[in-house]
């Protein structure tokens, strides 16, 4: 079956971007570099396979940890990915079931700016969801994603469809590469970053890509996620 693909339209409402990183990145193209491309690929499959068999104790625990709350433990979303092609992301299960009727009430409350939605202390997520997603260990479960190729160990987070369509042409560009478990914006504060400098951060490592800047990332990355800064 064929994935549909979102496109979005020039919304002004979203546009707000320093005029000096506009005139950057407005035109990015990736790394499009054969070597590169193999030797990240070839690391996506082999970390994320060993990551899974390794961390399996973790898994077990978690998914009872959240099973005991009732309810399934995985939560299967459609986010967008390269080029605008929609795929299933895996995470473990952190809200009450019924999270995605409860957003509309909690719409008005959010912090977020642009077309993101998040709140600090959002009522949906459970206690044991408010510990795993403080460590970033909701997110583990996309590792599936990397083994089979819808997303890669280092890249711009994986956005709904419904911020997709509000992005303008300058936002759009985040979607040029294969989305990612982490990249700058997850180890440079998270959460507690604007929707308008998040973009920049993503379009800046679309710029800088390479396999030192990656394993640089990755390297950031391990404190920031023991740390918790940013993140719920």
């Amino acid at each position: 079956m064929a994935r549909k693909i979102y496109r979005g339209e020039y919304n002004p409402a979203h546009n707000i971007v320093k005029k000096e990183h506009y005139e950057i990145f407005k035109n990015i193209q990736p790394n499009k570099n054969l070597w590169y491309l193999f030797v990240k690929r070839a690391a996506d499959i082999i970390c994320s396979l060993l990551a899974l068999i390794f961390l399996s104790p973790l898994f077990l625990a978690v998914s009872i940890a959240i099973k005991k709350d009732g309810g399934p433990v995985f939560f299967m979303q459609q986010r967008i990915g390269k080029d605008g092609k929609a795929f299933r992301m895996y995470k473990f299960r952190s809200m009450v079931v019924n999270a995605e009727e409860m957003l509309k009430e909690l719409q008005s409350k959010n912090e977020a700016s642009g077309p993101v939605f998040k709140i600090e202390n959002d009522p949906r997520v459970t206690k044991v969801g408010r510990f795993i997603r403080k460590y970033s260990i909701d997110e583990l479960p996309q590792l599936i994603n990397i083994l089979i190729g819808d997303m890669s160990i280092v890249g711009p987070r994986p956005p709904l469809p419904s911020e997709v369509v509000m992005y303008s042409e300058y936002d759009m560009q985040r979607l040029k590469v294969r989305p990612g478990l982490t990249c700058y914006w997850q180890c440079g504060g998270r959460s507690k970053i604007s929707f308008e400098k998040w973009i920049d951060m993503d379009l800046e490592y679309i710029n800088d890509q390479g396999i030192w800047c990656d394993l640089k990332i990755i390297l950031k990355t391990i404190p920031a996620v023991f740390n918790g800064d940013g993140a719920y």
